[in-house]
């Protein structure tokens, strides 16, 4: 019976570890892979992607306004009444009498006999009360005063700015990348920093209670290893907690389903050296987004101040009509073909045309105005952001020493507690002294990585950050050691 419960175990045992298994997919990713996979399924860059394609097709409607316009008409109607000419036949009759009278002064027989015809009236039809006709129409704007021209570098101007939008989403879509992926990175590291003193911890604990079994110390002193032992196991499954949330948060960037767990395998890095400052700034004007964006509205406002004032130009057009079929309509009165020349031009329009050009002019000052201050405010930022580099490298620089120097101090505290010669408040302090000082080295190293792919983007070239990923030196530092 034991062996068939054993046996029974063993089955349930490999089952629910083959369920789990299936439950949970690790996904090895380095930083460069998950930027590829964001580029693959994230929505918002393919809600950026539809902004581009709808500007180039609100172009290409534009780009219509060059072609011809032939268009298809037809129509049935009915008059209530027949379209026809009557004409009195008195205006022939009377003439007509006076010449009878003049050579026949005593005739009364011819003179009645038109008297008569007189009363009458002369009807001739011209069209009937049923008409069908079915006709086609063409209109070619010839000359527009430069509109068309104008309102094609418009649009053109347009599909630049929604691929400089696409540019400045996946952009702020990479920092948003670095910072999840390189803070589960940082996550992870830190576990292993409170695994290591959780473990330390709790060995030390474990000494203490050898300790005050011996009488060599008191319970005091054993309570507060106890106690600092617990906090730190507190503070491992806080650690594991965070961690979790980051993976969701990424997992939710690469648009990664729930049971697919991502391990970053690209280490927090820092690089020795950094180009000056002067380098940065230059890219300002040339690549950042927002400037380019700028530029080019500015570009639309020009062009929108050339078809205001182009509104003060005649609109000429050829124009043109083929009756294809008719019924009711003779060719005499309305000819089946016709061509010719057109023009509209606006004299008068209360002024709108001088608004528009005002407003023109106003709209382009506004955004000179705002594109030198967008340039100012850029300046500042990288400043900020480059002097963030520079501490996490000074930071890094001195925690290196500090963490050589407390591994030093816990090593030799831990020996002389063994021996009897130091309280185990000094041990709890050395180690969480070790602890606080790498998470720190930790957190530069973090702290840099993300303020140089916010650097990078500010100056339009987030892509150069995973060469500065490789060239870098990657975090690192020993445990502890006995």
């Amino acid at each position: 019976m034991n062996r068939k419960k054993y046996v029974y175990n063993i089955i349930v045992f490999f089952v629910l570890s083959i369920s789990l298994y299936a439950q949970e997919k690790t996904v090895n990713l380095s930083i460069e892979q998950s930027a590829a996979c964001m580029g693959k399924g994230n929505r918002t860059l393919k809600i950026a992607n539809k902004e581009v394609e709808m500007a180039k097709n609100e172009r290409r409607k534009l780009n219509s306004l060059w072609y011809p316009n032939v268009s298809m008409a037809g129509a049935y109607v009915h008059l209530s009444n027949k379209i026809e000419v009557k004409e009195p036949l008195n205006k022939f009759t009377n003439p007509a009498k006076e010449i009878v009278h003049s050579i026949l002064p005593n005739d009364q027989l011819i003179g009645a006999m038109l008297d008569e015809v007189g009363k009458y009236s002369f009807t001739f039809p011209l069209l009937p009360s049923n008409l069908t006709t079915i006709d086609g129409n063409v209109t070619w704007a010839l000359f527009t005063g430069g509109k068309r021209i104008y309102a094609t570098k418009i649009a053109r101007s347009m599909v630049t700015i929604a691929e400089v939008n696409k540019e400045l989403t996946n952009a702020g879509l990479q920092a948003l990348l670095v910072e999840s992926y390189y803070g589960l990175r940082l996550g992870q590291r830190i576990v292993e920093v409170r695994m290591e003193a959780y473990n330390v911890l709790k060995k030390h604990y474990w000494n203490a209670q050898k300790q005050e079994q011996n009488g060599l110390i008191n319970k005091a002193e054993r309570l507060f290893a106890e106690v600092n032992m617990d906090e730190a196991k507190r503070e491992l499954a806080t650690a594991r907690k965070e961690v979790g949330v980051l993976q969701k948060t990424l997992n939710n960037l690469l648009n990664f389903t729930a049971d697919e767990v991502v391990n970053p395998v690209s280490s927090l890095f820092m690089n020795d050296t950094l180009p000056p400052i002067e380098h940065f700034k230059a890219m300002i004007e040339g690549s950042n987004y927002t400037v380019n964006t700028l530029r080019l509205q500015e570009n639309i406002a020009r062009n929108q101040l050339k078809i205001g004032r182009a509104g003060y130009m005649p609109n000429i057009a050829l124009l043109g009509k083929q009756t294809f079929y008719a019924n009711g309509m003779p060719k005499n009165l309305f000819p089946r073909t016709m061509i010719g020349v057109g023009f509209t031009w606006n004299i008068f329009d209360g002024l709108d045309r001088e608004s528009n050009v005002r407003q023109a002019k106003l709209a382009q000052q506004s955004l000179v105005l705002g594109r030198e201050k967008a340039k100012s405010e850029l300046a500042v930022a990288v400043d900020k952001l480059y002097s963030q580099l520079q501490n996490a490298q000074d930071n890094v620089t001195m925690l290196n020493t500090t963490i050589a120097m407390s591994k030093e101090l816990l090593r030799v505290r831990r020996k002389l507690f063994r021996e009897g010669m130091a309280v185990s408040t000094e041990v709890v302090d050395a180690q969480l002294l070790l602890s606080k000082v790498q998470i720190a080295y930790l957190t530069s190293y973090y702290q840099y990585d993300v303020a140089l792919i916010n650097l990078l983007s500010t100056c339009g070239i987030p892509d150069a950050f995973y060469g500065y990923s490789k060239e870098g030196r990657t975090e690192h530092f020993i445990f502890n050691e006995e």
